[in-house]
């Protein structure tokens, strides 16, 4: 499209704010009349627009972690100051050509940290119990002709390796604490004032658990971090649960470790291709698949919603943003 779709009428004394992505229900309504908000679905359209446009853009809302912010798009926006994006991972902007240009960067930690938490251990529970296969198993009607089968897995002679140990990580843990799981994990730095065994090797840790929830921020430094040596030390016991992003997992190697038994069983809410999920995956009864649903209720995403327009009123009413990432300073208001 040549030109944007302004939300709300103009003035020259308004900050104005590009929303690009998604528009999402609440930005119809959260935003002051002291703004002047437009809207682009996609970065081509972001390269459609006039010069003179782009260079009254001050504030750029990300709405969905699909998004394109890389150096090409933010660069088109000589003068934004702030980078308001919706969900905890930020792995779609360009963080360091952002501090280069003095661009702040917020996230919407937080809101979604115990929604997310509830998903992990969900899936888990699911994938060990079966729990998509005995549903099936009654809906088919194979309930009359003798009980399921005992479920292999059970949370009950399990002990869980944590991949990060983050506000999210630390939530699941609480989770499997109250369910009396053993838990230790695996992150860059030992985490202070925990109580749980950290591992600062992956393949250590792997070799000492037989269940792997992983919960890291996607982007080049976790790319493919669960890899065939990873998988073949979680061994044939081993189960995998991935609610962090898809690029996390080696998928092919995933799929090869669950059709040789090297490790028993996954349940997935991402994936390195969305929406594209491998047929291999589809057809395998041991693999529980979710459609990146971690934070999808309509509370919990309301409230990064909100937190996306918070971010944007503080920082253009003079004040620092509510949750900027740490790779972006923040300048004196």
């Amino acid at each position: 499209m040549g030109q944007p779709m302004a939300v709300k009428s103009g003035s020259e004394n308004r900050p104005e704010i590009l929303i690009s992505g998604p528009l999402r229900p609440l930005f119809d309504s959260g935003f002051p009349d002291s703004f002047l908000v437009h809207r682009v679905a996609t970065e081509t359209d972001l390269g459609r627009l006039s010069p003179e446009l782009r260079s009254r853009i001050r504030g750029l809302a990300v709405t969905h972690y699909t998004v394109n912010a890389g150096a090409t798009a933010l660069s088109l926006l000589p003068n934004l100051e702030i980078v308001a994006s919706f969900g905890v991972g930020y792995d779609n902007i360009d963080t360091e050509f952002a501090r280069a240009h003095d661009i702040v960067v917020t996230n919407t930690p937080d809101v979604l940290t115990e929604e997310v938490a509830d998903v992990a251990l969900a899936l888990l529970v699911a994938t060990l119990r079966e729990f998509i296969a005995a549903d099936h198993f009654v809906r088919s009607g194979q309930w009359s002709n003798g009980t399921y089968p005992l479920s292999a897995g059970s949370l009950r002679d399990r002990k869980v390796g944590l991949v990060g140990m983050g506000r999210i990580g630390q939530a699941v843990a609480r989770r499997l604490d109250a369910a009396r799981v053993p838990v230790v994990y695996h992150a860059r730095h030992e985490v202070e004032g925990l109580g749980y065994r950290h591992y600062p090797d992956l393949i250590g840790m792997a070799h000492a658990v037989d269940t792997m929830i992983v919960i890291v921020p996607g982007g080049a430094a976790t790319h493919h971090l669960i890899n065939p040596e990873v998988l073949a030390a979680l061994g044939s016991r081993g189960v995998l649960i991935n609610v962090a992003r898809g690029s996390v997992v080696d998928e092919t190697a995933l799929v090869e470790a669950l059709r040789a038994k090297t490790i028993c069983a996954a349940g997935l809410d991402v994936f390195a291709a969305e929406p594209v999920v491998p047929e291999a995956l589809r057809a395998m009864e041991n693999v529980v698949l979710l459609p990146h649903i971690g934070s999808a209720s309509v509370v919990t995403r309301t409230a990064m919603d909100q937190l996306v327009i918070d971010n944007l009123k503080a920082w253009f009413a003079g004040n620092p943003p509510l949750t900027p990432v740490p790779e972006t300073p923040v300048r004196t208001r």
